[in-house]
Order: structure tokens, then sequence, then C-alpha cells
């Protein structure tokens, strides 16, 4: 399989990207490849200059056919060497087969990450192509960019609790005697409260970690969906929250339901927390039988509010990291992480506007039910 490079025939072609293979791919342009592709032959001289290598070396490919390699892609290393002369593809070793991805610079000071492969005829033998991989470093950025915020995130949410703890543990310490049983209680319960705020913190954290290397796990079992809507309800009216602040609907016959209950309970109190602090009036909670995109039965819950609702513009990102649709506190990672979990279980979450003109955020999970059970 040949790929063609960009610009004249006289360059010559790329080399094959999978020798052999059949079908639509042996005509693949190099210019169709995502990332940039430079090619030298066995004196050094570059071959192939893809678009996307035009694109990020901001050379053009008729400027750098027919070039050294060194000279048409001068690329330092973070201390200042020049690659070619360091790395020397070459002169060097012939037991090397390439170079790992790594971060260097272009002139200017343009960061590029750059692999390459050293293509030989025989185990030990010259060099007869250098193949060179360059890629942007924008997504590498845009992941430092979040881990920055997510460590900042972090460091102020337990600043203000720990804060506290340490306070007040130091002053009951220091002064045990003078303080009354009712103000030693309050403080107590203060610290009590702080804890429970940094524990849950770290559970998110973890939570976060877990979702993004696919590692969280779903351990199903039966599930009563309307009795732990029920019960998330109830724990509010106990705290105080008037009982007319909250409207269960339950629909008949929902369907037998297999999750992990700890889980759903996490989503659950994360969208009711939601409902209550930033939006208005009644909170509706409705559980109703309902298909899947797959048309598998299931279980819909939605949760509504008569709040002022989320604008259109801000939709898309609701279940991002850090997305706050107020300044009422909270982390930003509570919605990433009931998506997290609905997709684990297979299900599905959207937000919307509701009836009444609040937020609506709708999850459907489905039955689910163990493979011991579904075999007959």
């Amino acid at each position: 399989m040949n790929i063609r490079t960009s610009g004249s025939t006289v360059a010559g072609t790329c080399p094959a990207a999978s020798k052999g293979s059949p079908g639509p791919a042996a005509g693949l342009h190099a210019d169709d490849l995502p990332d940039g592709l430079v090619v030298a032959d066995a004196t050094g001289r570059i071959t192939c200059f893809n678009a996307a290598a035009a694109r990020i070396t901001a050379v053009r490919p008729g400027d750098a056919l027919g070039r050294q390699l060194e000279s048409a892609l001068p690329l330092e290393d973070l201390d200042g060497r020049r690659w070619w002369a360091v790395t020397d593809p070459y002169g060097g070793l012939a037991t090397r087969t390439g170079q790992p991805e790594r971060n260097l610079l272009l002139p200017g000071g343009r960061q590029v990450l750059v692999s390459a492969r050293y293509v030989r005829e025989r185990p030990g033998g010259p060099v007869t192509r250098v193949v060179v991989q360059l890629r942007g470093t924008e997504a590498r950025r845009r992941t430092e960019r979040s881990h920055a915020e997510l460590i900042a995130t972090v460091a102020h949410e337990l600043r203000s609790p720990l804060t506290s703890v340490k306070g007040f543990t130091a002053t009951l310490l220091a002064k045990w005697e003078r303080f009354t049983d009712d103000q030693k209680r309050l403080m107590l319960e203060t610290v009590d409260a702080d804890a429970d705020r940094v524990t849950r913190l770290i559970a998110e954290l973890l939570d976060i970690s877990r979702i993004d290397s696919g590692r969280l796990e779903v351990r199903r079992q039966p599930v009563d969906m309307a009795a732990a809507v029920r019960r998330h309800v109830a724990s509010y009216t106990r705290a105080g929250m008037r009982p007319e602040r909250f409207e269960i609907k339950v629909a008949d016959a929902l369907p037998p339901l297999w999750a992990d209950p700890d889980k759903v309970d996490q989503v659950l109190g994360n969208l009711l927390e939601n409902a209550v602090r930033h939006g208005e009036g009644v909170v509706t909670i409705e559980v109703t039988p309902a298909l899947t995109k797959a048309h598998a039965e299931g279980t819909a819950v939605t949760v509504s509010d008569e709040g002022p609702g989320i604008p259109e513009e801000s939709m898309a990102r609701v279940f991002t990291r850090f997305w706050r649709g107020s300044k009422r506190g909270g982390t930003g990672l509570g919605l990433y992480i009931v998506k997290g979990i609905v997709d684990a279980h297979g299900g599905t979450i959207t937000v919307g506007r509701a009836a009444r003109g609040g937020a609506q955020f709708r999850f459907t999970l489905p039955v689910g039910a163990p493979a011991f059970l579904t075999q007959a």
C-alpha cells in the first residue's frame, strides 16, 4: 500500500502504512492522516511531508521536500540541544529502532510532540528510512490545565473545612474547661460536618479517577427506585425542609431494576441537591418505566425544579468537570460523576427545561439483570 505525498509526484511516495493490505486503504493519501508525517530516505533527504506536518511546523511541503531532515526540521530538546545531532539516527547504534515520543521545540520555541521510527532492511543493517510523527501539544495542554484546575479546586474546597476543624479542635484542647456543654456540642457538630465534607470530596476524587480510567465498578443488586427516592426526600424533610417542597410521582408496574444501590443513591443525591440548592419552588421527582436507546426495558427518573433553569448555551457543558450553574458553592464535579455512573450502568442522562421553566434532569437505567438470571 502506498501513501501518496502532497504536492508533486517527483517527491516519491510515502512508505506503506500496512504492507500487503488490500482494499480501499491502498490509496490512502498522506494528507488524510491526522498527525504530521515526515519521511527521509537513506541519505537523510525528505521524501514525504504531509499537510499536517506543514500545519504543525509552519513549513510548506514544497520547501521541505528534498532537503536534509535536520535542515528542514530543526528540532531542539528542552535543554537547547539539537535533537538530530543527539539522536544521530543514521550513525548511531545499529540496534536502535527509533525514538519514543517526547516534547521538543521548533524554531521560535513552539512545542511539538515527536516520535521516530528507524527502518532497516535487515536487523543491524543501515537505516533506509526515518519515519517521523509530529503531533501538536494542544490536547496535552488541555489535560494539564484540567489537572491544574482540579488541584486548585480541591485545595480550595479542603482549605475551608480543614481550617474550621483545626481552629475548633485547637480551641477545645486549649480552653476545654471554659466552655459550656452546649458550646462544646456546637463546636463538635461543626467539626463533624466539616469532616463529612472532606470525606465527600475525597470520595468524589476517587470516583473521578475511576471514571477517567474506566475502572468504575458496578455491583448490581435489586433496587427499589421509588423507595430510594422517598428515602432521599425524607432526609431533606428531617433536616427541616418543608415536605411540600417535594412532589413524588411513581408510575405503576415499574420493571425490576438491577443496579448498584450505592451509586444510584449517589446519582439521586446529586440531582436532588442540585435542584434544592440551585432551583426554586417545588422539586418534582417522577419514576416511570422507559425504554433505553437500545430499546431495552428500563426505569427513568426525572428531577425538575421551578427555578431559573439552565441557559440553552450552557446545556452542552453541564456534565463536564467544574461546571457550576451558579455561585452557590459546590465543586462542579457532581454532575460529571453522575454521568459517569449512569454511563457505567449502560444508561443515559439528559438535561433540559422543565414545564415550569426550571432545570430538568432525566436519567434512564436498563433493567440490567445479572447474567445468571437471563440464562435459561
